[in-house]
């Protein structure tokens, strides 16, 4: 009996230890628990501090905490994105195909329709270090077959070629990778734009008035530029900059007609790097809605460029480019200027040279300017700020002007063909674009060609007037990205 007692003396005290232990675990675990939960509100308002923080300095334009401490290249996308920009237009005139006949144009009616282009862009992140980025545009709906009628150079006088020819085109505007070292300073290696002058440098619908791209800096130079090569850039305070080392322009596309807008290469599989560009683009962004740009372009001799130097080989053929832009915008006005002066050295022995050549792929055929120039403005205000809607209206009637000429100057001494003054044209144009959405418009304008004349106020030149109709729709999106 008595033993019976001990065990269950025994028995009781060890249930009450192993309870006291259980709950001794127990409040251990508690206390665990609270104490990682501590941490965790800790670290939650440490973090939303940061997040406070980095946000105030995002609304201020300045460099977070974290891209400080891992800069990772464009801060718009994370790992990819997909998206592009294209364009459609329909088009009436009232002028004749030719101006370089006669006395110029006569009048004619006509209607045109058509898709100016439509791109494709991507952008890859590889890694930390390796940044992927290409654009392919397909141009008048890409590349076709049919009848051309030469209506625009003055090389074939509006004859109707009886032959099949490249319509359209496909190009592949970009293609190059990026090494983000810095928001300071980084390196892109590839086909890149070629960032001379307003157009060049944004180039998208959307950062222009009017269905069509501003006259003055496509007619006088290549666009868009795309080269390939080398390309510096960055940001150091309140300014952008951009270094670019690219294979130059040639002399075997350039004409009086349209200066330097002929004059890119790519009509074979290789590019000539003979002789190649140094390009330069500074922006200052120091004050909120405004960007001032400057740009230089200087090739050493676009005679090796060509595909048959030996022509050029006696003298140089230097290529100067210079050109100024600005913009500003606020939430009623929206206005930008540029200007663009072209320089080309030995012009008389140029032409000489070129004048006759039958077995290059680019024949010229006229006396080549010294030098060429285009300079204008525009300015919009957004009368949507009128009405009181649910959402924000964006409505822009605008108005450009433009003056350009391919052949502005000929060279001292020239003894060939006088300036011809059908390559002067003032032109106005007045219209409206209507944001339907943040990234597409819906545009239509009224332009006037005044020939032969740098006067902006004169409507009675010694040659007609050539007045374009136009209607167009055009977007700029990223469809995915993440």
């Amino acid at each position: 009996m008595k033993v019976s007692l001990n065990i269950l003396l025994w028995a009781a005290f060890s249930s009450t230890a192993i309870a006291q232990d259980y709950e001794a675990g127990r409040l251990d675990s508690l206390i665990r628990r609270i104490e990682i939960l501590e941490q965790q509100q800790s670290d939650n308002c440490r973090q939303l501090q940061y997040t406070v923080k980095d946000s105030m300095k995002v609304e201020k334009g300045e460099e977070t905490d974290e891209h400080k401490e891992s800069y990772n290249g464009d801060p718009s996308y994370g790992k990819y994105r997909i998206g592009g920009y294209g364009e459609m237009l329909v088009r009436h005139k009232d002028y004749s195909y030719n101006r370089w006949g006669g006395k110029g144009v006569y009048r004619m009616d006509r209607s045109e329709i058509s898709l100016p282009r439509f791109v494709l862009a991507g952008d890859y992140k590889f890694s930390r270090w390796f940044h992927l980025g290409a654009e392919i545009e397909f141009e008048a709906g890409g590349v076709g077959t049919e009848w051309e009628q030469e209506t625009g150079s003055g090389a074939e006088n509006g004859e109707l070629e009886n032959e099949w020819e490249k319509g359209g085109e496909v190009a592949l505007e970009q293609f190059h990778i990026t090494i983000p070292f810095a928001r300071e300073f980084n390196v892109r290696l590839g086909h890149v734009i070629v960032p001379v002058g307003l157009t060049n440098a944004h180039h998208e619908p959307i950062f222009f008035f009017g269905t069509s791209r501003p006259e003055g800096e496509t007619y006088i130079l290549p666009s868009t530029w795309h080269e390939t090569g080398i390309q510096l850039f960055g940001n150091v305070g309140s300014f952008d900059y951009q270094f670019l080392v690219v294979n130059g322009l040639t002399v075997d596309g350039l004409d009086k007609y349209k200066y330097l807008g002929g004059a890119k290469q790519g009509l074979f599989e290789q590019d000539i790097f003979s002789s190649p560009a140094l390009v330069g683009r500074l922006d200052y962004k120091g004050i909120p809605g405004l960007r001032v740009g400057g740009s230089m372009y200087w090739c050493n001799d676009a005679g090796k460029n060509s595909s048959f130097p030996h022509y050029y080989s006696t003298f140089k053929v230097p290529i100067r480019i210079f050109s100024g832009d600005a913009q500003y915008t606020n939430k009623w006005v929206t206005a930008r200027a540029n200007v663009v002066h072209g320089n080309i050295g030995n012009t008389i022995k140029l032409t000489r040279a070129t004048i006759g050549r039958t077995s290059a792929a680019y024949s010229g055929n006229t006396p080549i300017a010294k030098y060429g120039v285009s300079y204008g403005g525009e300015v919009g205000l957004n009368i949507g700020n009128f009405f009181h809607t649910h959402k924000p209206l964006r409505i822009y009637p605008f108005a450009r002007y433009e003056y350009y000429n391919p052949q502005e100057k000929l060279a001292e001494g020239w003894v060939g063909e006088v300036r011809d003054p059908r390559c002067q044209v003032a032109a106005w144009t007045f219209g409206v674009d209507w944001y339907a959405l943040p990234y597409l418009v819906v545009k239509g304008d009224w332009t006037t060609h005044h020939v032969g004349t740098d006067n902006a106020f004169d409507w009675s030149t010694a040659y007609k007037s050539e007045n374009d109709f136009s209607l167009g729709i055009a977007y700029v999106a990223w469809f995915n990205k993440k």
